[in-house]
């Protein structure tokens, strides 16, 4: 028959004594609490760490671009580049006559 002693720290058990080949053998006990807490707390770390990497993302700067029967591209999910202005200096006098 095999005699186990038990260690208590306070009202907790902490582990037993269980008999070895030539002395007793300490065997610690398993502390549920504080192994849950653990991983709830990097499990919050991790939610942390996602959310923050999702927010920082930023959309490409050009959507899907597929090439249609004529061979014209076609870009999807993006916005028309911004026009811009030709300084009037720069033009010819003809241009600036006929606008």
């Amino acid at each position: 028959m095999t005699t186990l002693q038990s260690v208590r720290s306070g009202q907790r058990e902490i582990g037993v004594y269980t008999p070895g080949a030539e002395h007793p053998v300490f065997v610690p006990a398993v502390d549920v609490t504080a192994i849950v807490l653990a991983s709830l707390a990097a499990a919050s770390v991790i939610a942390v760490a996602v959310a923050a990497g999702v927010a920082v993302r930023r959309a490409p700067a050009v959507g899907a671009v597929t090439m249609g029967p004529g061979g014209w591209v076609s870009l999807r999910n993006s916005t028309a580049p911004a026009l811009r202005a030709a300084p009037a200096a720069g033009r010819p006098w003809w241009a600036r006559l006929l606008r």
